[in-house]
């Protein structure tokens, strides 16, 4: 493992308690960072604590992501634990169900919407102020190579991940001069607890479409988020990195 130099940087990683949240949150543990945890689901929260802290300085925060409130309440607490906070990975989001458009449940593409897209919006709404007060930051928002790509019968999935990558544009040009760097990553599928929300019809087209052959691992998604929050990033802001397995085609 390359050892990417993050000492006296605090992270907030959000969807941390498990899948790809805790294998980010264990990698920049190991990298030297002090890591908020930020997940809905405290009992998932607290073992994932438990687990990292023996690496390293973690601390926990339970955050439904979709509430404003929940959010701005964790990042206010967040930062006067940690003195600021320098990194964020916002990385919490659902899969949702597989239905074909005409038939999705609007509670269900709500649902979506609001975790996934709203829930980065708010995160970066509540954490960017704090990296401007000290001309630093660095941000990395997760979203799909289906926001590329919009993967039949996942169009809330698609959309949402889609409105990421817009989004991160977006910031990325807001704070381009104050030394915050803001990118998204467009993964392929991982082999989490998310699998379970979809069916074994979807599943299956989404590893029929990788030509590696193989869904993505945890840790090769956390590589490459450890050196894009480093100090070392220092001019790549607004952008796009691919972990598709070669599927994407731009």
């Amino acid at each position: 493992m390359n050892q990417i130099d993050l000492k006296q940087r605090h992270a907030v990683v959000t969807g941390a308690a498990q899948g790809i949240g805790f294998s980010i949150a264990r990698r920049l543990v190991a990298s030297g960072a002090s890591v908020s945890l930020w997940d809905r689901d405290e009992t998932l929260l607290k073992a994932a604590e438990k687990e990292l802290r023996k690496q390293g300085t973690v601390s926990t925060e339970v955050v439904d992501v979709s509430s404003a409130d929940n959010v701005e309440a964790a990042a206010k607490a967040t930062a006067q634990k940690h003195g600021g906070i320098d990194i964020l990975v916002a990385n919490a989001g659902i899969a949702g169900p597989n239905h074909k458009t005409w038939e999705y449940p609007i509670d269900a593409w709500k649902q979506i919407i609001d975790i996934n897209l709203t829930g980065v919006f708010l995160c970066c709404r509540a954490i960017v102020p704090y990296m401007l007060q000290q001309n630093y930051g660095r941000i990395v928002n997760v979203a799909s190579i289906a926001g590329k790509e919009g993967n039949a019968n996942a169009s809330a999935y698609s959309a949402s991940k889609a409105g990421v990558i817009a989004f991160t544009k977006s910031l990325g040009k807001e704070t381009a001069d104050k030394n915050i760097a803001v990118n998204c990553i467009t993964p392929a599928a991982a082999r989490t607890r998310i699998f379970d929300q979809l069916s074994q019809e979807h599943i299956d087209f989404m590893l029929s479409r990788i030509p590696r052959g193989r869904f993505l691992e945890v840790d090769e998604v956390s590589a490459m988020i450890a050196w894009l929050v480093s100090e070392e990033n220092s001019f790549t802001t607004g952008a796009v990195f691919d972990l598709s397995g070669g599927r994407a085609t731009y």
